[in-house]
């Protein structure tokens, strides 16, 4: 099957366009590398089945000419990563927005499924523990940057269940904290990447808040392939799914456990969230996702525990440390 990735050259993306090639389908990635990068495609760029298309999203009729020649559109492509949500928040609206108006518009003109790659951002301040898929939403005022981000996600989710009573076959993954290799700790702002760089470096820890905040660390390969089960199942179309794991870990603890695995000398350092992002920011407590439905219509559950998951990272970030 043709099939398009926007963000292919993100973190996510590349994981999937080397999981889609590997199943022989020919991929088109669309990419500015505003936070993706190249790079992260070199193991597969010799492929003649992979096409790289640096542009945006944002670009309308570049992205109705994709569109139009692929039979899936898996859309990853969107503004990411804490630092730059909180820096621009006016970018992040209208690159979530806009560009997911773009792909759902042009799919629906040329009968294109599409895969809507979401996050559990969209649950916001929610204390429903564990997040289901069709739990309730709690926000924070609109003058808090950090919720423009879950806005603009919750918006392309709405716009693709409209575009779905409309005959689109559509499906969205809901993303819980996704981890692996290739992680930018500047651009996808993952505290994974950060925590090993610092711990690589002899630096320490930087935790912000009092690091008891808890999250579900989910590997990228699994995250990979709940994505493909979405695009490829019709048990999948017009629905939404938690892709997370069920492993919950505080900040404190994941600081911990790289710390161990990296044998580092490493300390920690507490910083206020206000020092560290301004005092336009607020944080969830616990972030637990809800798989049932995932387990029920996709056939899939996450089991790659974090202490796995962490040596290919720590021995991918040394490489890099000693290339540098």
């Amino acid at each position: 099957m043709n099939i398009l990735v926007t963000g292919g050259a993100g973190f996510i993306g590349s994981h999937l366009v080397e999981r889609l090639l590997g199943d022989g389908h020919a991929v088109t990635v669309l990419d500015d590398c505003s936070t993706g990068s190249e790079d992260n495609l070199a193991t597969c760029r010799a492929d003649p089945a992979l096409r790289f298309v640096r542009g945006s999203v944002l670009d309308e009729a570049l992205v109705a000419d994709l569109v139009r020649a692929n039979r899936l559109v898996f859309h990853l492509a969107a503004a990411v990563g804490v630092p730059h949500v909180m820096r621009d928040p006016l970018w992040t609206i209208l690159t979530n927005t806009r560009g997911t108006e773009f792909v759902l518009d042009r799919a629906a003109d040329n009968g294109v499924r599409v895969v809507f790659a979401s996050t559990s951002e969209i649950y916001g301040d929610s204390q429903d523990l564990p997040f289901r898929e069709d739990g309730l939403r709690v926000l924070g005022p609109t003058w808090v940057h950090r919720w423009a981000y879950s806005t603009s996600k919750a918006l392309d989710e709405h716009l693709c269940f409209a575009w779905a009573e409309r005959g689109l076959s559509v499906s969205i993954v809901r993303y819980f904290n996704v981890y692996g290799t290739r992680m930018d700790p500047n651009g996808y702002g993952s505290v994974i990447a950060r925590f090993i760089d610092q711990a690589l470096a002899g630096e320490p820890l930087t935790i912000h808040g009092d690091g008891d905040q808890s999250r579900c660390f989910t590997h990228v390969a699994e995250a990979v392939e709940a994505t493909v089960r979405a695009g490829f199942r019709d048990e999948a179309l017009g629905e939404a799914f938690n892709v997370g794991s069920p492993f919950e870990h505080t900040i404190n603890d994941l600081a911990a456990r790289v710390i161990a695995a990296s044998a580092s000398a490493s300390g920690t350092v507490r910083v206020p969230y206000r020092d560290a992002f301004g005092e336009r920011f607020e944080d969830t407590r616990r972030r637990v996702p809800d798989v049932a439905k995932a387990e029920r219509l996709l056939d899939w559950r996450a089991t790659i525990t974090l202490d796995q998951g962490l040596p290919a990272i720590l021995a991918e970030r040394r490489e890099r440390s000693c290339a540098s």
